[in-house]
């Protein structure tokens, strides 16, 4: 049976924090491969500019060239509307077959909007398992856990917490970065800062200051 990680996001840039996590959960959890999935329409960052699609999706490919373990679907740049994740699942159900194994991974900033979602939990009945990500050294906090079992009923029956190292890079700086004609070498890839140079993207400053991932 084919057990797949599933990392969305923007991807406005991607970034090393993004890969990273991408590959612990990977190696942690003996998935079959990590699928990216660059967002269509995110529904989180309705009247916020990102950059087309096109490119989103080019700095993704040659991110992943050197991994193997390492696919993208466009499922969700492909069709129109908001990119609901409960819709996204549901396609890739049907797309791959009702025995594939799905998991999720999630920022542990986000884990607590979650329940918030739109359609929690059809996306939690869709879902192997939820996968938080945190630092190393987290201590299992039952208040917690159950607060959030509160808000939706069956979340701690598939969420699995997978410590991971985390580099303190944010899409939205990387593009203030560049804006201001700072550095980005060594947050990305080569690949994809040579191809924000090439293309001139995020040229202008923004006052944005969300962190995403």
């Amino acid at each position: 049976m084919r057990s797949i990680g599933l990392m969305g996001g923007t991807f406005d840039p991607i970034h090393h924090a993004h890969l990273i996590v991408a590959e612990e959960v990977r190696s942690v959890l003996g998935l079959t491969e990590m699928v990216f999935i660059p967002a269509g329409e995110p529904p989180h960052k309705a009247g916020r500019h990102t950059a087309p699609a096109r490119h989103r999706l080019a700095m993704v490919e040659l991110a992943l060239l050197s991994n193997p373990h390492f696919t993208i679907s466009r499922i969700e740049l492909d069709r129109p509307g908001p990119s609901y994740l409960v819709d996204t699942l549901r396609l890739l159900h049907e797309q791959w077959g009702p025995e594939i194994e799905l998991s999720f991974v999630i920022g542990w900033d986000s884990l607590e909007d979650f329940p918030g979602w739109y359609q929690p939990e059809g996306i939690l009945r869709q879902l192997t398992r939820l996968i938080a990500v945190r630092r190393p050294g987290y201590v299992d906090d039952a208040e917690y856990n159950q607060r959030m079992e509160a808000r939706l009923p069956g979340l701690l029956q598939k969420l699995c917490i997978v410590p991971v190292p985390q580099l303190d890079i944010s899409s939205t700086d990387l593009r203030q970065r560049v804006a201001e004609k700072r550095p980005i070498t060594y947050q990305v890839p080569e690949a994809v800062e040579h191809y924000i140079q090439t293309n001139q993207l995020y040229q202008h400053p923004t006052a944005e200051i969300e962190r995403y991932r």
